[in-house]
């Protein structure tokens, strides 16, 4: 298992400002689900959807991973994040990006707005990919843990650029297949870079946090080959003119492979620990897996617009967000505690993580996401019950979001007094 190096550590805001945005993206998700109603869930290729799709991918996960990569990057993998003074100005700029996005896509791309927006979007996390690369591909420990973030970011900046490539489409700028483009979008997307950060930073977090299995890196070498080689294949079959079940056939192996191992590994651990993050990991990865087989079932035979909308709403609305809430309720505590570690005077006892965001906090977390996801399931077998689901999911984020905030001030509050304590009378 990888030791951290907490002089490596970043000043907490810097991944703060990402990981806190998460959650108010969710919480955006309910609004437009409330205001939308049944039009947000007329199938894949409504603008409605698309929106509520992009908020998920982009503003929960897109927050959630890019926040996590920069305070994992020098901790774990020993790797320096040469950007600093343009941190904040590129999290502005991805997040007013979406902002336009949102506001500007229902009414159709042809806005003159929307490359204004793309470029906003899309930039930002290409200059984070391109920074971090140089540094994770040189020589050194941690190799095949570096290999896999480089893998993962090398699939973000290829999904940044079919992203725009479809923005082209849109506008009618090109003529190309649109259907096909936009699966291989969500394919690169979902699985290279959302599951494939995830599969290399939990090689490491699944031991340190759940106490299972170390990892070994030769797995982690397989999984990466199996995925580059399932994306590449089912890329160029589809694209060169073959059915949608060849893309979904080339990379299942890898999608399963995480999914398989992901629930082993949780449910096996070797030191048994009372928290809550497991719990997310598992009906997050059991959500994943039933949003998985819904998809291969459609190699045998052609899947109905809600079947598509069912597995879309397992995958993206609930199962990889429950598993980053899980890991985010278990960093904030970590950061809030590192900034407490540097802004405290030597001597003073500084409270823990656990005591920082208390377990029955994270369970209530879980309870309310529990919740949200069988109302948002019905929601997506039945559109008439969107709007309800909406003011559900606006609520969990909002619990979600308080939690957290609390978190944060347990730990101003701690360290405003102790300086009080200790400052000249």
């Amino acid at each position: 298992m990888s030791k951290l190096t907490l002089s490596l550590a970043p000043p907490p805001a810097r991944p703060l400002r990402w990981l806190m945005s998460a959650p108010l993206w969710g919480m955006v998700a309910g609004a437009w689900l409330l205001l939308q109603g049944d039009a947000a869930l007329l199938g894949r290729w409504s603008l409605q959807t698309v929106v509520l799709v992009h908020v998920f991918t982009l503003g929960v996960l897109g927050n959630a991973m890019l926040g996590s990569l920069l305070q994992f990057l020098p901790v774990a993998a020993d790797t320096a994040m040469p950007l600093d003074a343009s941190l904040p100005w590129l999290h502005a700029a991805f997040n007013l990006g979406l902002v336009l996005f949102v506001l500007i896509l229902p009414h159709g791309a042809g806005s003159p707005a929307m490359p204004i927006a793309s470029i906003l979007l899309g930039l930002p996390p290409v200059v984070i990919a391109l920074a971090a690369l140089p540094a994770l591909l040189r020589r050194g420990p941690q190799r095949m843990l570096r290999t896999g973030i480089g893998f993962s970011l090398c699939a973000l900046v290829v999904t940044v650029a079919i992203g725009l490539l479809l923005v082209f489409l849109l506008r009618g700028a090109l003529a190309l297949p649109l259907d096909r483009i936009a699966d291989v979008h969500a394919v690169s997307g979902l699985l290279g870079w959302i599951v494939g950060l995830m599969v290399a930073v939990g090689s490491v977090t699944l031991p340190m946090f759940q106490g299972t299995k170390t990892v070994p890196a030769y797995w982690l070498a397989v999984w990466i080959a199996l995925c580059g080689i399932g994306l590449a294949a089912g890329t160029v079959l589809y694209l060169a003119g073959g059915a949608q079940a060849a893309l979904i056939l080339a990379v299942s192996p890898a999608a399963l492979a995480f999914i398989t191992a992901s629930l082993w590994l949780s449910w096996r651990a070797t030191r048994r620990r009372d928290t809550a993050l497991p719990w997310f990991w598992r009906i997050g990865t059991l959500s994943l897996g039933a949003a998985c087989l819904i998809g291969l079932s459609g190699v045998a035979w052609p899947l109905s617009s809600q079947s598509v909308l069912v597995a879309g709403m397992l995958g993206i609305g609930i199962g990889l967000p429950m598993m980053l809430i899980g890991m985010m309720l278990e960093i904030v505590p970590f950061l809030a505690w590192i900034r407490l570690r540097r802004g405290c005077p030597r001597g003073i006892r500084i409270p823990g993580a656990g005591v920082l965001l208390p377990e029955c906090d994270k369970y209530l977390v879980l309870v309310v996401h529990l919740g949200c996801a069988m109302v948002l399931c019905g929601a997506a077998g039945w559109p008439a019950l969107a709007r309800g689901a909406g003011f559900v999911l606006l609520l969990t984020y909002a619990v979600t979001f308080a939690c957290l905030i609390a978190c944060l001030r347990r730990a101003g509050h701690f360290l405003r007094g102790r300086l009080a304590q200790h400052m000249p009378r």
